[in-house]
């Protein structure tokens, strides 16, 4: 069974990367961590490039001691091994090599320093400015050298858009995992903090081996070299403390340095013909004068040629929406389309007011280009409409083969209204309602259901598991849409791979745990004492994400003074085998999509679970 799953899963992601772009350069990834006091947990990358039946052997080394082979026999399971005899009285190394002796990527070794702590996370220190909290992280591999490095969005003092008051200036800063930090970039006065407002993006947009960072800036930003963008006197907060005037930038940064590397003018503006539109032109373009509707952005990362990657960016999703693609290269940015449901087209309107605080990106279509899942909405490669529900405006939102009984993605999504579509599973690429689930009004509160999410927890159902919070949509529904339990999980946040099955479990605040299809009650798996959330009732991580190790996840949570991110990875083994989730597209496109707005758990384009076939991947 596992070795079937392990072959599969091999050669799946590679006919996924085939088909739409070329896999992130990762090195081995191996972390260790001290789990007793003679035991520590060892765990490392299975990569896209290595062959199906890749066994390894691993090493320990004490001290300027000599090194140990600490596995009896090569390791052909799960790329993890709890090594039940080691001694922390000297700095431990832990290497991991190729059984067949040839040469494996960089970042085969890990040391634990003399005495290391018992402890599942490694600490990041940070230089937080006074002030603020770190909140929204995003990885990349900011120096090409194969592992990855954050950057985290530091807060000050925010606002969402539909309240007024004076915020503080956005401020982005990048680190290497052992707390150096590389530079700091000051979005400056005349960009509003908000989760609403500052959506920025990691990624290799070039395909030179290093990520850059891209966002909205104007005015007064000034990069991580200390340079200024425009004017820096500039300032159009207006008394309310919104941004409804002067020029809007997108710029690229780069990655090593934070320099800017090229600024445009940003693409989707405010208004089409003045950068001082009146309350009456915004009210009428956007069905709001003040700015709540308008300033409204997402971003995301789309292979919309297959093979490229191209920066999204996009504004407004309560009424008018505008997604606009560009390319980087050569250190230029080319707009390549924009979509816009108000320029006029009659079969552009119906794909008004259809967008969620979150998007998500995939292949829906199987033609190795990916599309870009706008909340009920979704704009095909060439940014034109693919398919439109009209179900309207939602909080959360899930892409991925949810039903692997079926051809094909589904999207799992909720609309915050009340009606016969609270919650719907439609199929990805056409866009038909699989199943639904009425939304009812209790008392005068409320606007529709909060959060929904997706995932496989129980393994007498194929495929996901899906429920909402709010709006009276009670129980737990297959990919079907049966009901099958009344019950639901206390959490509909975040989902994660954390203990040793191919089952996902569920993550929020600073809390992991797992659901008991059979008591319906949870089990704790972690408690992060010291550590915790962002976003207030959304209590959700800094970032999670496979970043290092086997397959499973990790978890980026801040410690409770702000000083430190501590990233929390599985000590618990596992004999399932799978390619490093980072090398596949969705997968990797999503983590650098998640910081935007109401962050949304990633997801693989492939269902993960006992019954994975061939019928379950493409």
């Amino acid at each position: 069974m596992h070795l079937r799953l392990t072959i599969f899963t091999l050669l799946s992601v590679f006919t996924g990367l085939s088909a739409q772009s070329t896999a992130e350069t990762l090195d081995r990834g191996v972390v260790a961590l001290r789990t007793g006091a003679k035991e520590a947990f060892v765990s490392w990358r299975l990569l896209a490039g290595d062959p199906e039946d890749a066994a390894f052997h691993l090493y320990r080394t004490v001290g300027d001691g000599e090194s140990q082979r600490v596995s009896p026999a090569p390791l052909t399971g799960g790329t993890n091994f709890l090594d039940e005899h080691a001694d922390f009285s000297a700095p431990v190394t832990y290497r991991v090599e190729p059984a067949d002796g040839s040469e494996g990527p960089a970042g085969a070794s890990f040391t634990l320093v003399a005495e290391s702590p018992v402890q599942n996370y490694l600490s990041v220190p940070l230089q937080t400015p006074e002030g603020f909290t770190p909140n929204d992280a995003s990885v990349g591999d900011l120096d090409g050298d194969g592992q990855y490095e954050m950057v985290v969005h530091q807060v000050g003092r925010g606002h969402d858009n539909s309240h007024s008051g004076m915020t503080t200036p956005p401020v982005l800063e990048a680190y290497e995992l052992d707390g150096t930090l590389l530079w700091r970039i000051d979005l400056g006065r005349n960009i509003r903090e908000g989760a609403h407002y500052t959506q920025f993006i990691v990624y290799d947009l070039d395909g030179d081996g290093r990520a850059e960072v891209a966002c909205k800036t104007a005015d007064g930003t000034t990069d991580g070299a200390g340079t200024v963008i425009g004017d820096p006197d500039a300032n159009y907060v207006n008394e309310k403390g919104y941004i409804l005037a002067g020029p809007e930038y997108l710029t690229v940064f780069d990655g090593q340095t934070g320099a800017a590397l090229t600024t445009v003018d940003y693409d989707p503006p405010r208004h089409p013909d003045t950068e001082r539109p009146t309350t009456e032109q915004l009210d009428e373009l956007w069905g709001d004068g003040y700015g709540n509707r308008m300033d409204r952005f997402l971003a995301g990362v789309a292979y919309l040629d297959g093979e490229h990657p191209s920066l999204i960016m996009a504004r407004g999703y309560y009424t008018r929406t505008v997604v606009a693609a560009y390319d980087f290269g050569g250190g230029a940015l080319v707009k390549k389309w924009t979509f816009d449901s108000s320029d006029g087209n009659p079969e552009n309107a119906p794909y008004a007011g259809q967008g969620n605080h979150s998007l998500s990106v995939a292949d829906v279509d199987d033609d190795g280009k990916q599309e870009i899942i706008y909340g009920a909405m979704v704009l095909d490669d060439d940014g034109t409409g693919l398919h439109t529900t009209g179900f309207g405006h939602g909080d959360a939102l899930h892409v991925s083969d949810l039903d692997p009984t079926r051809p094909g993605l589904e999207i799992f999504d909720i609309q915050e209204r009340f009606d016969d579509a609270g919650a719907h599973f439609r199929d990805a690429r056409t866009g038909e309602i699989l199943w639904k689930k009425p939304s009812v009004k209790a008392g005068e509160d409320g606007e529709g259901p909060g959060r929904g999410l997706s995932a496989n927890i129980d393994p007498r159902y194929p495929g996901n598991e899906q429920w909402v919070r709010g709006a009276n949509i009670e129980g737990l529904f297959s990919a079907k849409g049966e009901l099958i339990s009344e019950h639901k999980p206390p959490s509909c946040n975040f989902a994660v791979w954390w203990d040793g099955d191919l089952l996902r479990e569920l993550l929020t605040g600073n809390t992991i745990t797992k659901w008991d299809w059979e008591s319906e009650t949870v089990d704790t798996l972690l408690l992060a004492e010291g550590a915790t959330s962002n976003n207030g009732t959304k209590a959700t991580p800094a970032l999670s994400a496979d970043l290092f190790g086997d397959w499973r996840e990790e978890v980026i949570l801040r410690s409770e003074n702000n000083q430190e991110l501590r990233i929390y990875t599985t000590t618990i083994p596992t004999e399932h085998r799978l390619v490093t989730l980072m090398q596949n597209p969705v997968y990797r496109v999503a983590i650098a999509w998640q910081n935007v707005a109401y962050n949304q758990p990633p997801h693989p384009d492939f269902f993960i679970g006992e019954e994975m076939d061939r019928r379950s991947r493409r």
